[in-house]
C-alpha cells in the first residue's frame, strides 16, 4: 500500500512503533530483492528500448508538459512544467524505493513569462528554474521535498523580444562561480522582423545583424549574485542561434552546447534548396564553447553532410559558398537538421558501464518541419567521450518515445523526449512532453562483459525512417498523393501548424475547429496577410509563436489555401475567393 505523508506532526503510539518495525523490515526484504538498492523495472521499460542490460521504470505519468528536471542528492525529483494552474514546477519523492513517485506535489508561485519554460538546475543548495524570460531560484531545506523559502528573481531579461522565439533561458554553472545562460534569437535568420517577421522568399538578412548585440549567444554572470540583467554579465561566446540543450562538463571543465539551426531553407529560397535538403539541412551542431567563439549565426550554418561550415542564402550563400567558414567555431559533431536537441548531460555516475562516464546523452524532442519527408528524432542519443573529445560516433540509447513509424505529423508521435538528470545512484532520469511521463533509467546488467553485442541491441533503430537521412524519393510522402492547394498548404503552413492541421502542441495551434480558421474571413485574411505576433487562446490553450506575413503569396495562392484549411481538418466553412483577397489588399494598403 502507498502512503502519501502530508508532513503534519503527531505523536506515534506503540503500535505505530510497531508498524514502523514492520515496515522497515519490508522495505529491507524490498532492498534485498533488488541488487544494488535499485528497485524492480517494469517489463516493458514504461515503453521504452534501450542496450542490452538497460532497464527503466516510469516515476511518474500524466504530468503535464513536462520540460527539464534535476535530481537532489536524497532522489528527490523536482521538474519545470509548461504550463500549469497548481504551480510551474513538480516536486516527487519516493518513500518505498519502488521506483514509483507516491508523493507528487505542484508549487512554485512566480510569473511564468513566456510559452517554453525550460530550465531546471540544483546548485550549492539552491533549485533554479527558468521561465523564457527569467530565472528563479529557491532555497531546498535538507529533508523537506518543497522549498519553504522565498521565491528569488536571480535574472530577468529586460528587453523586448516579440513572439518570444528562441529565448528560453537553461542555466548551467562551471566550478569558478559563474553561471552561463543562452539569449537565443527572435528571428530565424536575422530578418526584418518588424515589417515582415518570419521572413519571406529571398529576403536578405539586416547586414550587419542587430540582434548580436543582445541575442544569438550565452552570457556569463556571477552565480553568487540576484537581481541581475543581461547587462550585469559578459558576452562568452556568439553565433548560436537557439540553445536548449547545454552543460559543463566537469570531467575537462568546459561548456557543451547543441544548438537548434535555422529553418525554411526551400520555402525561403526555393530556387537554391529542394524541399530534401531543407528537410535535413542545416545541421543541429554539437560545440565545445569556449570563451570568444563564433559559431557563425545568422552568417553561417553547417552542413553535416558537406562537413562545412556555409554562407546563408540571406548574406549571399547558395548552399556551396564557404567564405569564412572555417575560420568559425566547428561542431564536433553535426546531427542532422530539425531534431530540436533539447537537452544535454554529461554521465557523472559509476552504476552504468565504464564506456558511459563522461560521456554525453542529448535528448532529442524531434522535428515538426520536415515535410514532405517524415518528421525525425525524438529519441535519446549518447556520445562516447574522453579527454574532452568524442570517442566514436553517436548512437541511440533510449528509443520508443513516438510508438509510430514514419512519423507524419507531430502530433502523431505519442511521446517526446526533454528532459534529463542524474540521479544519486547513477540512474538517469528522462523526461517527456506530451504525457509527462518520467522514467529511471538503470543498468542491472553485467558491467564487465558489456559492449558490442549489447549495443547491437540498438543498431537497427538507426535505420528506422525517424531517424535516419530520408531517400530524396522513396520517402517524399507527397509525391504523387496530394491535390495542388495541399501542396501549398504544406510549404507554406505545415511547418508550424502540420500537415494534419493539428500543430505542433508546443507552440504553434491547431487549425481546426477554431474560430480564428472558420470564423470571419476579414480576420483570417489579415492574419495570413499580415502575421500575428503575441499570445493568443485557441480550443481553451494559449500559444505564442510568431504567425509571420504571408503576404509575399499571389492571390490566387492565398485564397486556395484559406480555402483548404476552412474546408479541412473537421472544418466545413465556405470557400475564399480571389476576389476576396483582392479586396482585401486594395483596402489595407
Amino acid at each position: 500500500m502507498k502512503l502519501k505523508f502530508t508532513g503534519a506532526s503527531f505523536k506515534k503510539p506503540a503500535f505505530y512503533v510497531l508498524s514502523s518495525f514492520f515496515v522497515i523490515s519490508i522495505l529491507s526484504l524490498t532492498v534485498f530483492r533488488n541488487p544494488g538498492g535499485l528497485p524492480p523495472s517494469d517489463p516493458d521499460n514504461g515503453g521504452l528500448t534501450f542496450p542490452d542490460g538497460f532497464e527503466a521504470v516510469v516515476v511518474v505519468d500524466s504530468l503535464g508538459p513536462a520540460r527539464h528536471l534535476a535530481v537532489n542528492n536524497n532522489g528527490d525529483i523536482y521538474v519545470k512544467l509548461r504550463f500549469s494552474a497548481k504551480g510551474g514546477n513538480v516536486a516527487m519523492r519516493d518513500t518505498d524505493n519502488d521506483g514509483k513517485a507516491d508523493i507528487i506535489q505542484h508549487f512554485g508561485n512566480y510569473k511564468d513569462v513566456g510559452s517554453l519554460a525550460n530550465g531546471m538546475r540544483i546548485h550549492k543548495g539552491y533549485l533554479y528554474y527558468s521561465s523564457s524570460l527569467a530565472i528563479y531560484r529557491s532555497k531546498l531545506t535538507p529533508g523537506k521535498l518543497i522549498p519553504d523559502s522565498p521565491v528569488e528573481t536571480v535574472l530577468t531579461d529586460d528587453h523586448g523580444h516579440g513572439a518570444h522565439w528562441h529565448i528560453t533561458k537553461p542555466v548551467s554553472f562551471d566550478d569558478k562561480g559563474f553561471m552561463y545562460v543562452p539569449f537565443g534569437t527572435p528571428s530565424n535568420n536575422c530578418m526584418d522582423m518588424a515589417n515582415t517577421p518570419g521572413g519571406k522568399p529571398g529576403q536578405p538578412g539586416i547586414s550587419p545583424c542587430p540582434e548580436l548585440v543582445q541575442h544569438g549567444g550565452i552570457w556569463r554572470f556571477d552565480a553568487n549574485k540576484i537581481g541581475l540583467t543581461q547587462k550585469d554579465g559578459t558576452l562568452f561566446a556568439t553565433g548560436l542561434r537557439s540553445i536548449v540543450a547545454m552543460d559543463w562538463n566537469k570531467a575537462d571543465k568546459s561548456l557543451y552546447v547543441v544548438q537548434h539551426g535555422r529553418d525554411n531553407l526551400h520555402r525561403l529560397f526555393p530556387e537554391l534548396y529542394t524541399p530534401w535538403e531543407s528537410a535535413v539541412l542545416p545541421s543541429e551542431e554539437f560545440l565545445k564553447i569556449k570563451e570568444g567563439d563564433d559559431a557563425g549565426w545568422p552568417y553561417y550554418y553547417y552542413d553535416q553532410i558537406q562537413k562545412k561550415k556555409l554562407m546563408t542564402p540571406e548574406y549571399g550563400g547558395d548552399g556551396k559558398k564557404e567564405g569564412k567558414g572555417r575560420e568559425l567555431a566547428q561542431p564536433l559533431i553535426g546531427f542532422p537538421g530539425h531534431w530540436a536537441p533539447n537537452d544535454l548531460y554529461f554521465y557523472q555516475g559509476d552504476q552504468f558501464p565504464a564506456r558511459y562516464k563522461n560521456g554525453a546523452f542529448i535528448a532529442f524532442h524531434g522535428s515538426t518541419n520536415r515535410a514532405p519527408y517524415p518528421q525525425s528524432g525524438y529519441f535519446v542519443a549518447f556520445v562516447p567521450f574522453k579527454n574532452g573529445a568524442p570517442s566514436g560516433d553517436w548512437e541511440v540509447f533510449a528509443d520508443g518515445f513516438a510508438g509510430v513509424d514514419p512519423i507524419v505529423n507531430v502530433r502523431d508521435a505519442k511521446m517526446r523526449p526533454m528532459g534529463i538528470a542524474e540521479g544519486p545512484d547513477g540512474s538517469l532520469y528522462i523526461s517527456e512532453t506530451e504525457k509527462g511521463r518520467i522514467w529511471r533509467v538503470m543498468f542491472k546488467g553485467n558491467k564487465k562483459t558489456f559492449g558490442n553485442a549489447q549495443l547491437a541491441t540498438m543498431e537497427k533503430h538507426k535505420l528506422l525512417s525517424h531517424i535516419r537521412t530520408p531517400d530524396k524519393i522513396k520517402d517524399d510522402l507527397e509525391k504523387g498523393k496530394i491535390k495542388p492547394e495541399a501542396a501549398l498548404y504544406n510549404t507554406y503552413c505545415s511547418a508550424c501548424h502540420q500537415n494534419d492541421g493539428k500543430g505542433d502542441g508546443n507552440r504553434f495551434p491547431p487549425l481546426g475547429g477554431t474560430d480564428y480558421v472558420t470564423g470571419d474571413k476579414t480576420r483570417l485574411l489579415n492574419v495570413v496577410l499580415k502575421g500575428l505576433n503575441g499570445e493568443i487562446v485557441v480550443n481553451g490553450n494559449p500559444y505564442n509563436g510568431l504567425m509571420p506575413a504571408h503576404n509575399f503569396l499571389k492571390d490566387e495562392e492565398v485564397a486556395n489555401i484559406l480555402t483548404y484549411i476552412r474546408s479541412s481538418f473537421g472544418n466545413n466553412a465556405s470557400a475564399v475567393s480571389v476576389q476576396e483577397v483582392i479586396e482585401f489588399r486594395k483596402s489595407n494598403k
